[in-house]
């Protein structure tokens, strides 16, 4: 992913006003990012723990999406969940339900998308290897780095597709 500013991920959201874009707490670490190992930046807000936010480049263009996190009861260690992004598995809450208005008419009727994401949203990092999950090990794939990191960008853009209809 391309480093972007705080501009550009206000100005990315499809399913939230220009107000709700306009009051969301960005990450204040934006220079520090790894980007070249991002394929979207998501993050969590820090004053509302249920919100969450992903931004993404899709045919060349920004595209944001405020979340929604499930905030059940978390499973027990030895409980397993598997990210639907980068397919990681986690353990004890590693893993919620997040869901997403969907744009126009139909996210006005109240329509929403869910998948399950990491807690955390690092799903490009743990694709690479570059971070690992807690409380487990991986599962054994036959596939490349790379063939994982193409996996989650598909998943990405079909959620992505999914929300904005």
């Amino acid at each position: 992913m391309r480093p972007i500013t705080e501009r550009d991920i206000r100005a990315s959201f499809v399913n939230c006003s220009k107000g709700e874009a306009k009051r969301l707490d960005v990450p204040k670490d934006l220079a520090d990012l790894p980007w070249e190992d991002l394929d979207f930046l998501g993050w969590r807000d820090p004053g509302a723990p249920e919100r969450a936010y992903l931004v993404a480049e899709r045919e060349s263009v920004l595209v944001g999406i405020a979340l929604r996190a499930t905030s059940g009861a978390s499973r027990g260690f030895t409980s397993r969940s598997m990210c639907s992004l980068c397919l990681t598995t986690h353990t004890s809450g590693g893993v919620a339900l997040m869901t997403a208005r969907r744009t126009g008419e139909a996210g006005r009727q109240g329509n929403s998308v869910g998948q399950y994401l990491c807690t955390d949203l690092a799903c490009s990092l743990y694709a690479r290897g570059k971070k690992k999950a807690a409380g487990g090990a991986a599962i054994d794939e036959s596939l490349t780095p790379e063939e994982k990191v193409a996996r989650t960008q598909a998943n990405l853009h079909s959620f992505l597709d999914n929300v904005i209809g």
